[in-house]
């Protein structure tokens, strides 16, 4: 008898610590049916959902590694560049959308991947604003510079090196005439949509001293507006209010349009 109560009270505190973990295995005491989406969060993420609100502006992070053609091993964060293209045309063709903002902490990558995201950033007709978090390095760097503005955290870092290749690599003058012409590519688009110049540029792709085992320059914060790569020092609340003065600015250019074409109609 004395065993079965102790079964008894075991069997009462596993249901009560099932009903603490996992509600949706009981029904609620009131009858209705339980949020599914707001359990799944706190199970999964320990956290509640926001209030639903739609905002007028998209959000578009680039983090680990920027990914290309090839896939990275599974342990690797990585980003996309089939998932963030697509985001970028439909910021673009959606009108409920006026302006984007790019966040990044990112260690760099696929080059051609990397400028592929920076041509679309920096083609946007919108408003757009880049944010570095934590790091912006390498392909970063022009994906950061693509924005209309640009801001970095001052904590934040940007590496700033010569491209280099992986895998094997025929030895002959063709393979290192490509590689060069590939740096070009990025260094031009680096030097016209900032306010560095390609000397400048150069000048820090090539420092020796600074990095361990290879060249190159690493910019922090202040530093990297001093040079003219990134345009302000600030966080999320100066990018995003700098992003939404766009947003208006575009209103009234547009508004003022209107007005001076329908005054032009009345006149006729």
């Amino acid at each position: 008898m004395t065993i079965d109560k102790y079964n008894i009270s075991l069997l009462n505190t596993a249901a009560f610590l099932r009903s603490e973990i996992n509600p949706e295995l009981f029904p609620p005491e009131d009858g209705n049916e339980p949020n599914k989406d707001q359990e799944a969060m706190l199970n999964d993420f320990g956290q509640l959902n926001l209030p639903q609100y739609k905002s007028n502006v998209h959000v578009i992070t680039i983090i680990g590694q920027v990914e290309g053609h090839l896939v990275m091993p599974p342990q690797n964060k990585a980003t996309k560049y089939e998932h963030v293209i697509p985001q970028l045309v439909a910021v673009e063709q959606c009108h409920d959308i006026e302006g984007l903002i790019v966040i990044l902490n990112t260690v760099g990558g696929d080059v051609e991947a990397g400028l592929a995201i920076a041509e679309i950033i920096a083609s946007i007709s919108k408003p757009t604003v880049s944010l570095v978090l934590g790091g912006g390095h390498s392909i970063g760097v022009p994906i950061a510079v693509a924005a209309d503005t640009s801001f970095i955290a001052p904590s934040a870092t940007m590496t700033i090196h010569p491209i280099r290749l992986t895998g094997m690599v025929v030895g002959v003058q063709q393979s290192f005439d490509y590689l060069e012409r590939m740096q070009e590519r990025v260094v031009n688009f680096i030097a016209s949509h900032s306010k560095i110049s390609a000397d400048k540029f150069r000048e820090l792709m090539m420092t020796t001293g600074e990095l361990a085992r290879d060249v190159g320059t690493i910019v922090v914060g202040q530093n990297a507006v001093n040079c003219g790569l990134i345009d302000r020092v600030g966080g999320l609340s100066d990018a995003m209010g700098y992003l939404n003065q766009q947003i208006e600015a575009n209103h009234a250019k547009k508004n003022k349009t209107h007005r001076k074409k329908n005054s032009g109609e009345v006149k006729q």
